[in-house]
């Protein structure tokens, strides 16, 4: 049965966001699992769990039924944000002015929640403004740089600039192994969660190496999950502190050594360039295998 559902405010918020709200028995996974097969459609093309929906929108649902679309009882989990963690959150913050923050996330906290996560970076934001959001995801064990917008206008706007690919990304990574070629273009086929294959597109460069270590600078074409961590793999030269691509590993005790490092972009007709603050675990890794490491050397790289 197909199911279309005109949208007649202006929302302005997450596409999966409002299909939770319609219907509470949906959970994330289904409905990403539904968009990704065609399932679920934005004005009859193929859309993403992020997109924002707006007014005159309509929703398409190929698979609708009572059964599966319905809305249930639901008992929130209360959730306790301690003052230990918003002060914590609060001195992550890098930047900040009426339309956005620029967190610099620390490593072990998820962006959002789960049944099996206890606070998430979400609710942080959510106690703090009902007005805040996230704009993109960074995975749990992955630190570095984060935008969370202040209202739906901002977050929209960031919407489109990162479905525009206007958003330029650089992550650094500290490797087992060097790589056979300094800097070169990776293009690789991923399989998603319902195991099919997609493409994803990846720029590397060597930083430096140092007693068979590398610190990496990957640039990513394409937002596919764990593409850096596979990729890594891929090139022989696994992530540091990645017990899940990189097990055979005898640093599996460390923390995961993958730093969202920079953010470039452009918001209304300003620049912004900002480079995160690698954490304590990650520096003090650097230095204790001698990799050298400097902004004036990523910058460089970055040319």
């Amino acid at each position: 049965m197909i199911k279309i559902l005109k949208i007649n405010d202006d929302y302005d918020i997450r596409l999966d966001k409002y299909l939770k709200i319609k219907y509470s028995s949906l959970t994330q996974s289904f409905i990403e699992k539904n968009i990704r097969k065609k399932k679920i459609l934005i004005n009859n093309f193929k859309t993403s769990s992020n997109y924002l929906v707006k007014k005159n929108d309509f929703i398409k649902i190929l698979n609708f039924h009572e059964s599966l679309y319905k809305n249930k009882i639901v008992f929130k989990r209360k959730i306790t944000i301690s003052k230990e963690i918003i002060k914590k959150f609060e001195n992550s913050i890098i930047y900040e002015n009426n339309k956005f923050i620029i967190i610099n996330k620390w490593s072990s906290i998820s962006t959002q929640g789960g049944s099996k996560i206890n606070i998430s970076i979400d609710d942080i934001i959510n106690k703090i403004s009902k007005n805040y959001k996230l704009v993109h995801r960074l995975d749990k064990d992955t630190s570095g740089l984060l935008i969370i917008s202040k209202n739906r206008k901002t977050a929209q706007v960031f919407g489109n600039l990162f479905k525009s690919k206007l958003i330029d990304k650089t992550y650094l990574a500290i490797c087992e192994g060097v790589p056979r070629l300094k800097e070169s273009i990776v293009d690789l086929d991923i399989k998603n969660k319902d195991q099919k294959i997609e493409k994803s597109k990846t720029i590397y460069k060597l930083i430096n190496s140092s007693k068979g270590l590398s610190l990496i600078m990957f640039k990513p074409l394409t937002g596919k999950t764990h593409q850096l961590r596979i990729v890594s793999k891929n090139l022989t030269c696994p992530i540091i502190g990645d017990n899940k691509y990189n097990t055979q590993s005898k640093y599996t005790n460390e923390i995961l050594k993958l730093n969202a490092h920079r953010l470039k972009f452009k918001i209304d007709s300003e620049d912004y360039e900002f480079f995160s603050d690698l954490s304590n675990d990650f520096k003090y890794f650097l230095e204790i295998n001698k990799i050298k490491y400097s902004k004036k050397s990523l910058l460089l790289k970055l040319r």
